[in-house]
């Protein structure tokens, strides 16, 4: 679904990445962990068309590196970002709205289904996506990359900053879409949500992988934890 492979990105003349490797497959829940500054975030933008970079980003086995964002995004390539970036006069429903690839097309999601999945949406459906909390800004931003129905989402630190409650429905949400055959690519600080949820985990350190397999590995191996993962 998604392959990487020997990804280098830069900010200006800052070399961020360092010949990163890591795929997607299809319907698989990946992990990408490490700690602050390591580079998750930069990798998901750079696959994005949103950094600098040079190496191999392909989608459904199509080159993807070197496109526009938008140009990515109709390719099936969904993000969500770690700031929440909701138009904040606009309210809940027309956020949803314009979350859609082809206005008026019918794709994997409805608003039914986003209404189903967060009740709390279609409460706030016509309140103005500037005023909500923050739990309700990211299930917001979740949702309407959601509408352009995409085959495979990455999302850049869902849980930041959101009470445990909403958490275990972002868990739950991240598990449907697999369900529904959406491949995730998940960066997170969380290790519990990660472990529990995901089939395979990369361990990031230094803008480069430094580990991957699975969570049970992963619990297994308490020197790559410890050197890289715990503070």
């Amino acid at each position: 679904m998604l392959d990487i492979c020997n990804l280098h990105a830069y900010y200006g003349k800052s070399h961020v990445l360092h010949g990163v490797d890591l795929h997607v497959e299809p319907g698989e829940i990946v992990s990408l962990l490490g700690r602050n500054g390591a580079g998750r975030s930069t990798l998901v933008k750079a696959a994005m068309g949103q950094v600098s970079a040079t190496g191999t980003v392909k989608l459904k086995g199509r080159e993807i590196l070197g496109l526009k964002a938008y140009q990515i995004a109709h390719q099936g390539l969904g993000y969500v970002p770690e700031n929440r970036d909701v138009f904040p006069t606009l309210t809940v429903e027309q956020n949803l709205v314009l979350g859609q690839k082809n206005a008026g097309a019918s794709g994997r999601w409805s608003l039914d289904d986003m209404y189903r999945m967060f009740p709390r949406l279609q409460e706030r459906r016509a309140v103005a996506a500037g005023v909500l909390s923050g739990g309700e800004q990211q299930m917001l931003t979740l949702c309407r990359t959601l509408m352009g129905d995409p085959d495979l989402i990455m999302i850049d630190e869902p849980t930041e900053g959101l009470a445990p409650k909403i958490v275990a429905l972002v868990a739950d949400y991240l598990t449907a879409l697999r369900e529904r055959g959406i491949s995730v690519l998940l960066v997170e600080q969380k290790l519990a949500i990660a472990m529990e949820i995901s089939q395979r985990v990369y361990v990031m350190g230094h803008g480069a992988i430094v580990f991957e397999g699975t969570p049970a590995a992963l619990r297994a191996d308490a020197a790559v934890r410890k050197e890289w993962l715990e503070v």
